[in-house]
């Protein structure tokens, strides 16, 4: 999660899910960033298993004319078209039908880009305070509120993160 001290613009009040992290670098994408374009219009086949709301997401400022979808699988078969990340959680070839995804597929998230980071740049973000490392609760990245994701993610931490929850957005207006 952004803090309030990280300054760029593309990461404001952000919740990112961490996809992958090891020595190459990071990838994740931006749970709370929902746009206006209805999966329905760009991937059809997969709006019957889209979440609420039922929109392609802003995934990040990296390759944003690239879809990343985000799957819960229905059951605990290997299969072809879901790669497992955690949990029920894992990536999902959009480029197939639901129907076609082994695992079955209960719930899609599709994101437009995602957020990149190269070897050491998360770290050292995450050392001069620009991001909170959170546990993920199992529904975050089904929200049917992306807008109120940030502050309900810092407002069930304990300790003093949790005061952030009402940060002001502006805080020279406060």
């Amino acid at each position: 999660m952004a803090t309030p001290d990280l300054e760029d613009p593309n990461f404001f009040r952000t919740v990112v899910l961490v996809l992958e992290h090891n020595l190459e670098g990071a990838l994740g994408v931006v749970l709370n960033r929902p746009s206006a374009a209805d999966v329905s219009e760009l991937l059809p086949d997969w709006a019957v298993v889209a979440v609420d709301p039922p929109v392609v997401f802003l995934g990040g400022p990296v390759q944003p004319e690239s879809a990343i979808g985000l799957g819960r699988r229905g059951d605990e078969r290997d299969g072809d078209g879901f790669a497992s990340l955690f949990g029920d959680v894992g990536t999902v070839d959009l480029e197939r039908t639901p129907e076609d995804v082994i695992p079955q597929i209960d719930t899609v998230r599709v994101f437009a880009g995602y957020a990149g980071w190269g070897p050491g740049q998360l770290d050292g973000e995450v050392a001069s305070n620009g991001w909170f490392v959170v546990a993920s609760e199992a529904g975050d990245p089904w929200t049917r509120e992306p807008g109120e994701l940030w502050r309900q993610v810092l407002r069930r931490q304990r300790g003093s993160s949790r005061l952030f929850a009402d940060f002001p957005a502006d805080p020279s207006l406060n």
